[in-house]
């Protein structure tokens, strides 16, 4: 088999297709339904999901929170500076990775702040041209806290708007736990739930559980390799309690995964073989790329929604609908989607969603 291009991954989407809003009410947006097994799809609204997911399907979600991770801040020049928090330093809650604006000068500097705020110095470049910055904070607990009082919530870069008091909202799943305030962008597929869906959903029989991942802005980072093989993949830190896990493991009806976040929290730790600690909760970092052909350990249905040309959630879909040697699951993947363009679906974060089962 010869190594997919990144070449491979493109397909033409016209501006106008980028939803640059949510949809009025979140159950309302549209969901494509592809069945793998007999090529079947059909179109419905989101709200329709009870009556199309196959008998006591378990759901699984990522309950993370976005955090308000823009932080205005100034040189001692008076420059000013854009810092854009990425996650914490898994020792030192004060050190965090970071990504700065400008980030040359602001480097070169040595430090920032905002004053009566914060002070915070730049300790290290990194390769992925990340900083790994310190923050003292005279009035905050952390940089969370800090964050969530005076920061703003970082739209993707697709999203040409400021955030607004709507996006507070909605840029947050309903399902999103306010301690967990860890991700520099939304678990996405999860937008389109509402809380009477929800109870619906289990009402209808179908389990939930929770798990975490930290969404970071490599989610949005393109391949910029020429064969896909040779993408770095980004970490993100998830939590998996006991719960989730026994579920995982446990045989039963189709295991459903809400969002691509999900998937790769799963399937990591299924790759790590046997769980030694059924009892406790699983915190590690998942760095799996997941591109076909790929052999999937605990995802059954994936719900997800359309996604960025030449990116890693593209080979990950790809690989969900190739569950068969026989099949190229990114022709499937491109069709599906040259459907979804032709029927006026809209794209990307606060666009329109799909089912695969």
């Amino acid at each position: 088999m010869f190594p997919m291009l990144t070449s491979e991954l493109h397909y033409e989407l016209p501006p106008e297709r980028i939803a640059q809003a949510p949809a009025d009410k979140r159950d309302e947006s549209r969901l494509l339904v592809h069945h793998r097994s007999t090529g079947e799809t059909s179109h419905h609204r989101f709200h329709e999901l009870p009556e199309l997911l196959p008998a006591g399907a378990r759901i699984f979600r990522n309950d993370v929170s976005v955090l308000n991770a823009r932080l205005p801040g100034q040189r001692s020049t008076g420059g000013k500076v854009e810092c854009l928090l990425l996650r914490p330093d898994a020792n030192r809650p004060d050190l965090w990775r970071c990504l700065l604006k400008p980030g040359a000068k602001t480097a070169k500097t040595g430090a920032f702040a905002m004053p009566g705020e914060y002070e915070a110095t730049v300790l290290e470049t990194l390769p992925s041209g990340e900083y790994l910055v310190s923050f003292e904070l005279p009035n905050d607990t952390d940089v969370a806290a800090l964050a969530k009082r005076i920061g703003s919530l970082p739209l993707p870069p697709y999203v040409k708007r400021p955030a607004d008091a709507a996006d507070a909202e909605r840029y947050q799943t309903v399902y999103a736990d306010e301690a967990k305030r860890t991700a520099a962008a939304a678990p996405t597929a999860g937008l389109h739930f509402t809380h009477e869906l929800l109870e619906q959903l289990e009402r209808c029989g179908h389990p939930i559980h929770d798990l975490t991942l930290s969404v970071g802005l490599g989610t949005f980072r393109p391949i910029e390799t020429e064969c896909v093989d040779d993408h770095p993949m980004h970490g993100e830190a998830y939590l998996l309690p006991p719960g989730a896990k026994t579920a995982l493991r446990e045989p039963g009806p189709p295991r459903l995964a809400v969002g691509t976040t999900t998937v790769r929290a799963i399937e990591h730790h299924l790759a790590q073989g046997e769980d030694a600690y059924p009892e406790t909760s699983t915190l590690a970092e998942a760095d799996l790329f997941i591109r076909p052909p790929y052999p999937f350990l605990g995802v059954d249905a994936l719900l997800t929604n359309f996604h960025l040309p030449g990116s890693t959630l593209l080979c990950l879909v790809a690989s969900f609908l190739q569950h068969d040697e026989r099949k190229d699951g990114l022709k499937l993947l491109k069709d599906l989607y040259a459907q979804a363009l032709d029927k006026d679906y809209r794209f990307y974060s606060y666009g329109d969603a799909m089912l695969a089962l």
